[in-house]
């Protein structure tokens, strides 16, 4: 009772300041009649949103006075569509947000503090760090929902029929299997990626990353940045090392050779369970074995966390706040949690979630295993933004038409027009 108390207080508070942002056509403080509030899930409209759906009609079920209008928003377009909506008018009340928005966002005001309220009244519930990566200034914007982090995806069996027993630990070691596996079997070790996103863990591995948001430097072009990107470099060409695809459907293809046996491992995120076992070289679940990144010198692996979280919006008005927090409670539930999993091989973001039956699906259980190994992100608003100029040189650094020097110091040029505050 005193929780649901201090949300109601908090969100009175806030609701003034909150529609100066712009409420779009949310009327006044009381509807009259069910509120109707409009939530934008940004989840795979195919794979994913029908489980949604469900849920969403499980929630008005329960709650007579509330309905949702429920749109799926595509995942490229819903960041830039937020932004225009909240900015004026227009913008759902809740809306399924990638992590690395959350910053941005609430430093413009657009998403409600959540601390203290019914959506997070079971935040103890939640792994500590994915409510640190919702957190700004402090407070935190949003709850967590589903999370994901990239690990080493491997076919057992291929590995099997070249002797292979153990996942690599090491990029060395990676190296090394992806030559044996090419020639006991004939398929290709390993087919890596030229996105920014995707050589994350290099640098990860390496004790470093993009941006040191505590000393505000740039080091995509350090020396322990360019150790790491050297050895992402290297796994292009070898026996058993796919060459670099940097054609527009090279995710589509790497992803095909993975699913269809061409390829032993990638690296990948869980997003992809439900695609790999739709292949014909899963159609044994147990064949797909999931592993964390392999470590750099440091002799640490580390990987990008991601997922998403449910932020309210902050120019709602208070009727349409106070739906919204009882509507992510029921999302962000132990239960929904658990449903999405069983339907969708997402991973949970509450340990309560995980039951035997969630942990039974080898690729959750297998990714499950490899959190440990994931890096939260920085509270830097503009960090989601970084790799965009890695998207454009790596793959030519990976084709060989510019150097990696030239590569990162191109990088180097286009962050540092991001994040202008940021020096040597």
């Amino acid at each position: 009772m005193r929780r649901g108390i201090a949300a109601l207080a908090l969100v009175a508070s806030l609701a003034p300041a909150a529609t100066a942002c712009g409420a779009g056509d949310s009327g006044g403080d009381r509807a009259a009649g069910p509120v109707t509030l409009t939530w934008w899930d940004t989840s795979n409209a195919t794979n994913e949103a029908p489980t949604y759906r469900a849920l969403v009609e499980e929630f008005e079920a329960a709650h007579q006075d509330i309905r949702v209008k429920y749109v799926n928003v595509p995942f490229d377009q819903a960041r830039n569509k937020f932004d225009t909506a909240a900015g004026a008018a227009g913008a759902p009340d809740v809306l399924r947000s990638e992590v690395g928005w959350t910053p941005a966002f609430a430093k413009k005001g657009y998403f409600l503090p959540l601390d203290g309220t019914a959506a997070l009244a079971d935040r103890d519930a939640f792994r500590p760090s994915l409510i640190t990566q919702a957190q700004y200034d402090g407070r935190t914007y949003g709850v967590p929902l589903v999370t994901d982090t990239l690990a080493l995806v491997c076919n057992r069996a291929l590995f099997r029929q070249a002797g292979l027993t153990a996942a690599p630990r090491t990029w060395d070691e990676l190296k090394s299997a992806a030559a044996r596996i090419k020639e006991r079997t004939g398929a290709d070790g390993y087919w890596g990626s030229t996105a920014g996103y995707y050589a994350q863990p290099f640098l990860h591995g390496e004790g470093t990353d993009t941006v040191d948001t505590a000393a505000k430097k740039i080091t995509v072009d350090s020396p322990a940045a360019e150790k790491g990107y050297g050895t992402w470099l290297s796994l292009f060409s070898g026996k058993g090392l796919h060459r670099a695809d940097t054609t527009a459907d090279a995710y589509a293809h790497i992803q095909d050779a993975f699913v269809n046996g061409k390829v032993a491992a990638i690296v990948q995120g869980p997003w992809e369970i439900t695609n790999f076992y739709r292949g014909t070289a899963f159609k044994n679940k147990a064949d797909l074995g999931i592993a964390p990144v392999p470590a750099g010198s440091t002799g640490e692996a580390g990987a990008p966390t991601g997922g998403h979280n449910l932020s309210v919006y902050a120019g709602s008005d208070r009727a349409h706040q106070e739906a919204a927090l009882k509507f992510v409670d029921f999302m962000t539930s132990a239960k929904s949690q658990e449903t999405v999993a069983l339907k969708n091989s997402t991973l949970p973001t509450r340990a309560d979630a995980y039951t035997a039956q969630v942990r039974a699906d080898p690729g959750i259980a297998g990714f499950q295993s490899v959190l440990a190994a994931a890096r939260p992100r920085p509270a830097l608003p503009e960090y989601g933004s970084l790799w965009a100029p890695l998207d454009t040189e790596l793959p030519k650094v990976a084709s060989g038409k510019e150097s990696l020097d030239e590569g990162l110091a191109n990088a180097r040029l286009a962050i540092a027009k991001l994040v202008p505050d940021f020096g040597e």
